[in-house]
């Protein structure tokens, strides 16, 4: 692995970043329309991108806007039944939970696959924008878009419709824009070296402080629930609303190996940005990469636990492989083979992530849906089918609903974004 690791090194060090590769998936004749309302990291500066990364980006939302209450719902549905059909059903939609502190399921997997992806949007989207506008431009537009994406956040979990201290000031929005900007800020300054020793420096860090740095009242080591040191400094230090009373899933401490998810991201798009090694080479980098992280991670697990809430170094490394492998084949699939029909859904709403996110909070598409296929109706489809049916059909409308708007912003190359 330190060989591989050293040819990537050595393709990027003969790599102007300067030089952005032309899109090829985009139409060409068309300039995408450029609406200032809502600051987005998905398609900020039109930089030339691979398709799998919005599809991979879409497949993350795709589970937000609705598919896991599809997964839910098939779960409630088949607890009125028997049989294996049944006892799948049921796994699915437990894996649409989380896990209740340590351990791995899917739904634990969604939100650090978002920030991976914005790792990797991060280096073909900043090397356009140093090319065209410089690197202090760059550095200028950083600052500015995970500002402007932390306070979306807050507004996002409601503003100052509270009182203080009832306002959230750390969130899931205010998480990326920290990742987004520290990633941002590490590629645009260090070369492939010094990102490598960021990460490293990250995820060691951060286990030497949860593992040998005593917590009042409970010692060292100690990695359970509200009795350890990122839950600590989150009650202690950390102001406003937290989002489990005294202590904030997306906390402080917990900040810092969050941003080696990104790196993770940062290192998968140098790769693929790389125009030396075939795109089939890439993707095996990329699924070989992901097991051997995957695996570490579950090893460190043993002493480290893999846990989602307070983003442990080893669930960074099991999250970030099973990216990685994901990102691999979504690779061969779309832009080596050229299998893009499927995956059509999830570039639209990759395009437009950030935006969909947000109005899925403020209007909702299943609560829309509701207004539809809710009521009676629902009650109808719960007699005639199965309990669950009504919350099914609620689901899968409101996430029709959410597509076809994702749709219809690609498809008139409205990229909403600062």
């Amino acid at each position: 692995m330190g060989r591989q690791w050293f040819q990537i090194e050595s393709w990027v060090a003969r790599f102007d970043r300067t030089v952005a590769v032309e899109p090829s998936w985009r139409a060409q004749d068309r300039r995408p329309t450029e609406a200032k309302l809502t600051p987005s990291l998905d398609a900020a500066e039109q930089a030339a991108r691979l398709t799998s990364i919005d599809a991979l980006r879409g497949f993350s939302m795709f589970w937000i806007l609705g598919g896991d209450g599809i997964a839910w719902s098939l779960g409630t549905m088949a607890a009125a039944t028997s049989g294996p059909a049944a006892t799948v059903a049921a796994w699915v939609s437990r894996q649409f939970t989380h896990v209740e502190w340590e351990g791995f399921r899917f739904y634990d997997f969604i939100f650090p696959l978002f920030i991976f992806t914005t790792g990797v949007a991060i280096v073909f989207s900043l090397s356009r924008l140093v090319e065209r506008e410089g690197k202090a431009m760059a550095h200028i537009r950083v600052l500015r878009r995970s500002l402007l994406l932390f306070v979306l956040g807050i507004i996002y979990y409601g503003g100052v419709s509270q009182s203080w201290p009832d306002i959230r000031l750390l969130g899931v929005l205010q998480r990326i824009a920290l990742c987004y900007l520290f990633a941002s800020l590490m590629f645009l300054n260090l070369r492939l070296r010094g990102l490598l020793a960021a990460f490293v420096a990250l995820l060691f860090g951060y286990w030497a402080m949860m593992t040998f740095v005593p917590v009042p009242g409970i010692g060292a080591g100690s990695y359970a629930k509200g009795a350890n040191l990122a839950n600590w400094i989150d009650l202690n230090y950390l102001p406003g609303r937290k989002w489990d009373g005294t202590w904030d899933p997306e906390g402080l401490l917990s900040t810092l190996p969050a941003i080696a998810t990104c790196l993770i991201g940062v290192f998968a798009g140098l790769l693929l940005k790389d125009a030396r090694p075939s795109p089939q080479r890439k993707s095996l980098w990329l699924l070989g990469a992901g097991v051997v992280m995957t695996l570490a991670g579950y090893a460190w697990g043993l002493q480290f636990p893999v846990i989602k809430a307070i983003w442990t170094s080893s669930f960074v490394l099991v999250a970030g492989g099973y990216s990685l492998m994901l990102l691999g084949v979504m690779h061969q699939l779309i832009d080596v083979w050229g299998c893009k029909r499927w995956a059509a859904a999830f570039v639209w709403i990759g395009a437009n992530a950030i935006t969909l996110y947000f109005l899925n909070n403020v209007a909702g598409f299943e609560r829309f849906a509701t207004r539809l296929v809710g009521g009676d109706v629902g009650r109808f489809f719960d007699e005639a089918l199965a309990p669950g049916a009504g919350r099914l059909a609620a689901y899968a409308l409101g996430l029709a609903i959410a597509i076809a708007l994702a749709r219809f912003l690609y498809r008139r190359k409205i990229f909403l974004r600062v």
